[in-house]
């Protein structure tokens, strides 16, 4: 583990004329505002896998002032398919030892610290990690240990993103409290454009959790491709019961009759959708624990996005519930729990 001073902030750091110049483009994009936002703030990254190292890319690459990835897990082979942070022979290393100084080399502007220390994530600890940080993000964890580090980040107000695949299924949920931020006023004239301050109020993940669909009419559901969102929360489901992901044909039954109660709970719109589709829970209960490289590759890079959008408080983030479905290549955002 790096050393590591969790408890303090530093003094607001100034852009430098080398670093303005090195970030050029992004602040005629975002303003120098905002890029001097990104750069005071530190990001605490949990798990080192597919959608993370995407994310990492980009999040450093713009500019963040300091990254700290915590994940106490070794590289194993099928994290070479989806990770370019890793080669052949980082095999049996910690993730973040062998993937740290390949983050450092992205962006040397940027301060990298990792933690592969387990205990470093339990208990007061946890608390205090989370605590040093201005924003959180969880890649690829299981659904109470992402309501877990949520309810965290609500205790110390700190933004809070989740993100992770499932095959050919990926998701990003936010919960970014109560977040302004400055778009474009679209009912102005276009000779009067002028940029106004919007404010959303975003729920915790176990409020999301308990949305209704009802009141949405056959095509307002078909809109949002419940299919995929209740796939995704199904596997949650499964997971939480098992202890692990489906893996096979077995499982099929089990995790159909999961989603189906998932769907009669929430009251979703049977005419618009009655069960999920057979074909895609079969591919769901077989490819759910893999890695595929392109579905990593877009979810992280939808989460770099919405990471940067909030730091940078320019256009609205993601409200709150992203789903992806790589099979057709596309996605959908379903506003869950949201007043």
């Amino acid at each position: 583990m790096a050393s590591t001073d969790l408890g303090n902030k530093s003094v607001p750091l100034e852009i430098t004329e080398d670093e303005a110049a090195v970030y050029d483009r992004q602040i005629r994009l975002w303003g120098l505002e905002a890029q001097q936002k990104m750069r005071n703030a530190t990001i605490l990254v949990f798990r080192l896998k597919g959608v993370a190292t995407e994310t990492i890319k980009n999040i450093v690459l713009a500019g963040i002032g300091k990254l700290v990835v915590v994940d106490h897990e070794d590289v194993t082979e099928e994290d070479l398919g989806a990770s370019f942070f890793f080669r052949d022979e980082d095999v049996g290393k910690k993730r973040v030892e062998a993937a740290k100084a390949r983050i450092e080399s992205l962006n040397p502007l940027v301060t990298v610290e990792t933690i592969s220390d387990p205990t470093l994530s339990e208990g007061d600890k946890l608390n205090i990690l989370i605590n040093s940080a201005d924003l959180v993000c969880v890649t690829d964890w299981n659904r109470e240990g992402l309501i877990k580090i949520n309810d965290i980040c609500r205790q110390f107000n700190k933004p809070f993103y989740a993100g992770g695949t499932y095959g050919l299924l990926g998701y990003i949920f936010c919960d970014l409290l109560e977040h302004q931020y400055i778009a474009p006023d679209r009912s102005a004239p276009k000779e009067a454009a002028k940029s106004i301050k919007n404010t959303t109020v975003y729920a915790p993940l176990k409020t999301a959790l308990s949305h209704k669909w009802s009141g949405l009419t056959r095509r307002q559901t078909k809109e949002l491709n419940p299919a995929v969102v209740f796939s995704v929360l199904a596997l949650w489901e499964y997971q939480s019961k098992n202890g692990r992901l489906p893996d096979d044909d077995s499982h099929v039954g089990e995790l159909e009759a999961t989603a189906v109660s998932l769907l009669t709970r929430a009251d979703v719109n049977k005419q618009a959708l009655p069960t999920i589709p057979r074909d895609l829970v079969e591919t769901v209960a077989t490819t759910a624990p893999h890695e595929i490289s392109p579905v990593c590759a877009v979810v992280g890079g939808m989460l770099a996005q919405d990471i940067l959008k909030a730091l940078a408080a320019r256009e609205s983030p993601i409200a709150n519930f992203f789903t992806f479905d790589g099979s057709t290549g596309g996605g959908t955002v379903c506003r869950m729990g949201l007043p």
